[in-house]
């Protein structure tokens, strides 16, 4: 007796369901490692820890972050990208690793371009410049124009050689024709204290890390990084008001091996869209952060990742910023 059409038709299908399409339905069966280059306790790292919370609760699976810092994020970003491409072990990071390193160190242990792949887009930053208290001038152009009168005399801190803080210093000194002198840590959490005691006179990373030490007075927050006032602080100016041109894009990422299935990583893309943009999450600590949630697919935040990786060759190159192993 023949089977009835649709019964055949359901037979090819659950034939060519492909495995992949299978594991990312059940995917995750066990816990979920979750890399951040960096020292614990920075910006990147705090992200990562509230995203592993949310993708913890959505998914009923443990998710681990991990730290692994060190080469400016390079350690962490080539632990992950040599791991097992199987969903379970993915980087968090700033967009150092993926577009800065390649043009700022000689070599290094892999390509970002061919050894990750880009999943979601985390938060956008709003990065700006503090000083510590003692350190010249209100503004951004006398902070300058103290520096054009006493080259090296300023210092700046950033977590790592090769951070896009780093970058950004450069590009600054180079835009305004300053000379000042970087002092590199292995996280922000060990920059502040220096930051605050006077030791070292300036930082930029994302304002909300400086957020309470300005209410208390133990720093100023001077300048927003970005083209534009940020929403939160449209009473700061930005550092392109002072230094035409001048303005820098920061992101943190979601990324896993190369060769990682796509159905995995589009499950993973939008699961974590799902969660950062949670009104109650979004209200409790995206905005207070003065982030905004990432909103890309993982194909669009491929294509960020791309455009970055040509526009930061450009400012590194301008900046002359240069790490030799």
């Amino acid at each position: 007796m023949k089977k009835p059409l649709w019964q055949f038709l359901l037979l090819l299908l659950l034939l060519h369901v492909s495995p992949a399409t299978s594991f990312a339905q059940q995917f995750p069966d066990r816990p979920v490692k979750i890399i951040v280059p960096y020292t614990a306790g920075g910006g990147t790292d705090v992200v990562a820890r509230a995203l592993a919370q949310q993708l913890n609760e959505l998914w009923k699976q443990p998710v681990v972050v991990e730290n692994k810092a060190g080469a400016g994020a390079s350690l962490g970003a080539d632990f992950v990208a040599k791991s097992t491409p199987d969903g379970y072990t993915l980087l968090f990071s700033d967009l150092s690793p993926f577009v800065i390193n390649p043009h700022i160190y000689d070599k290094l242990p892999f390509d970002p371009l061919k050894d990750l792949e880009p999943i979601a887009l985390g938060v956008q930053l709003s990065p700006a410049l503090a000083v510590s208290n003692n350190t010249p001038g209100p503004g951004v152009k006398e902070l300058l124009d103290y520096a054009r009168a006493n080259p090296d005399k300023l210092t700046y801190a950033s977590p790592g050689v090769g951070n896009y803080t780093h970058v950004a210093f450069e590009y600054l000194k180079h835009m305004a024709n300053v000379k000042m002198v970087h002092v590199p840590y292995r996280g922000t959490n060990q920059v502040m204290p220096d930051l605050l005691s006077g030791r070292i006179d300036m930082f930029l990373v994302t304002i909300s890390v400086f957020t309470q030490y300005e209410k208390d007075k133990q720093l100023r927050v001077i300048a927003a990084a970005t083209e534009k006032r940020l929403p939160l602080r449209p009473d700061l100016p930005t550092i392109g008001e002072t230094v035409p041109g001048y303005s820098i894009d920061v992101w943190f990422g979601l990324a896993g091996p190369a060769g990682t299935p796509a159905a995995i990583l589009d499950k993973i893309n939008a699961d974590t869209r799902q969660v950062l943009n949670e009104k109650k999450f979004n209200e409790s600590f995206i905005i207070p952060q003065a982030y905004q949630a990432g909103t890309l697919t993982r194909a669009q935040f491929a294509a960020k990742v791309r455009a970055e990786h040509e526009k930061w060759r450009e400012l590194v190159r301008i900046s002359g910023a240069k790490v030799q192993q």
